[in-house]
């Protein structure tokens, strides 16, 4: 039997999980305003976007090793800190550069959190019953604070400056801070693996340079730069595997991916991420640009697609018990891939519509995956298997918005014949001009990024399309339990409603 005491710390390890998702998709609605506000290029709209996600994806599996060393609730509480003092910051920056350095460095405090809660909820609820409740729970606080994140954002942008979204985060941390060390025991592994500071370098080092070769290989400009950068990131991923594979205690245990089960599930977050991300990244930005939305409406008109991974996930364990896992799975993702096609007609109620199915798809791949991984592998290596799936799901969405990101700006840079770099620049600039031509460039420009859109929920489509195939044929474990083991985060677009790189 769990003390109240024990429920008042769960309670107070959902607030970073809460306040994490709304960070990530409150971001996405106050896009627009920063952009105009701080003058980013397309390729900085990019890296404020997805450089909090690459760094937890990066960092997530180093910072569950740490806390296993240091003390989880020692590391939490850190993390906290560091997360209330880079959010006041980040308010008040002037400029897009100053922007992504705190987003990144909020991405280091942000890959703290999500293990230790997990982590200590395991050590908090021993029985397995009170646990699968205490998941439960924290789970919901990701879908409540993904939902909750562009409203309130929408709410704050009517009366405040966009900066005020990052001070939701700093009284819940506040809070954490003063009541953790009351509530929360601190526990540490018996057996800790080995921190191995090489591979953490190296593997931020390959996706930091590989990201930065595709967004700068399609702003204009020399091909030098991207170049150079592509082929850094290569041979520094090509050095990061072989490491691995030679460490007794790897950051990255390459072996589970000799299991054809893992490797489908991880792909499949990874891919499911790329497109929920690239859309959510391209359907806020129409809401507000191309359709005229203030930001409190376009949050409202957004939030099905939170609500739609929400109801997804919490159907799927019962699609589970009358279907095999993979063909839930699969069939989940075919309905993601139609949802994806809605988004092509344009209309305000087929982009709602759109969103919802694509979202509510996704919900048995996020219930079950993390459940198929564990069942497919040894108890001795479940840990690494699930924070393996936590690692993928948020670089599938920090992928999506670098690559269909990218992929949107270049058919807007296209349509516009160069002559405009983002939808956000054009608005912009409109406001400078004479009536006629500002009327004209304001035309073009939405018609130029409709194109983008489309061309987004096309290749989403594609991906979903691809990722139903690939599951259902793979049948190798047969359906796990109902309940899944452990949820994994949805990415960040979908958290809002997520991504999982502040």
């Amino acid at each position: 039997m769990r003390t109240n005491r024990t429920w008042l710390g769960l309670i107070i390890l959902m607030l970073p999980t809460l306040i994490v998702a709304m960070d990530l998709t409150a971001l996405l609605l106050a896009l627009p305003a920063l952009a105009a506000d701080l003058g980013a290029s397309n390729v900085e709209q990019l890296w404020i976007s997805d450089s909090y996600g690459l760094v937890v994806a990066a960092l997530v599996i180093t910072m569950g090793t740490l806390g296993d060393r240091i003390g989880r609730r020692r590391l939490l509480l850190i993390g906290a800190a560091a997360f209330a003092t880079l959010s006041l910051l980040a308010a008040t920056v002037t400029s897009p550069t100053q922007l992504i350095v705190l987003r990144a460095l909020l991405g280091v405090a942000g890959a703290t959190l999500t293990p230790c809660t997990l982590a200590l909820i395991t050590t908090m609820f021993p029985d397995p019953h009170d646990r699968g409740r205490a998941i439960a729970a924290w789970a919901t606080a990701q879908f409540t604070g993904g939902a909750l994140g562009p409203v309130l954002a929408g709410l704050l942008l009517q009366h405040f400056r966009w900066g005020s979204i990052f001070l939701l985060a700093v009284p819940p941390m506040l809070l954490l801070l003063a009541t953790g060390r009351l509530l929360l025991p601190e526990h540490r592994a018996e057996q800790p693996g080995r921190l191995d500071p090489a591979s953490v370098a190296l593997s931020l080092t390959a996706v930091l340079l590989l990201i930065y070769s595709l967004k700068q290989g399609t702003a204009g400009g020399t091909t030098a730069a991207p170049l150079t950068a592509l082929l850094l990131g290569t041979a520094t991923a090509w050095l990061f595997v072989r490491r691995q594979a030679r460490l007794a205690t790897p950051l990255l245990d390459l072996r589970l991916f000799r299991d054809r089960t893992v490797t489908t599930v991880i792909v499949a977050l990874i891919g499911a991420g790329i497109a929920m991300a690239g859309t959510g990244l391209l359907v806020t930005q129409y809401l507000q640009g191309v359709l005229g939305y203030s930001p409190a409406l376009a949050a409202v008109l957004f939030a099905p697609m939170g609500l739609g991974v929400a109801a997804g996930t919490m159907t799927a364990p019962a699609v589970a018990r009358r279907l095999p896992a993979p063909t839930a799975i699969a069939a989940g993702l075919a309905l993601s891939a139609l949802g994806s096609l809605l988004l092509l007609a344009g209309s305000l109620p087929a982009i709602m519509l759109g969103i919802t199915v694509l979202a509510l798809g996704t919900g048995p791949l996020f219930a079950l995956g993390t459940g198929q991984i564990l069942a497919a592998v040894p108890p001795a290596r479940a840990g690494a298997a699930a924070a393996m799936s936590e690692t993928g799901n948020y670089f599938g969405g920090s992928l999506g918005f670098a690559l269909l990101g990218v992929l949107a700006a270049v058919i807007y840079r296209t349509r516009m014949h160069g002559t405009s770099d983002s939808l956000a620049g054009a608005l912009a600039t409109s406001h400078q001009l004479p009536a006629a031509e500002a009327t004209t460039l304001l035309h073009e420009a939405r018609a130029a990024f409709t194109t983008s859109l489309h061309g987004t929920a096309l290749t989403a489509a594609l991906i979903f399309t691809a990722l139903a195939l690939l599951t259902h044929t793979t049948r190798r474990v047969p359906a796990p339990s109902a309940e899944p083991a452990v949820p994994v985060r949805p990415p960040a677009e979908a958290r809002q409603h997520p991504s999982h790189g502040g």
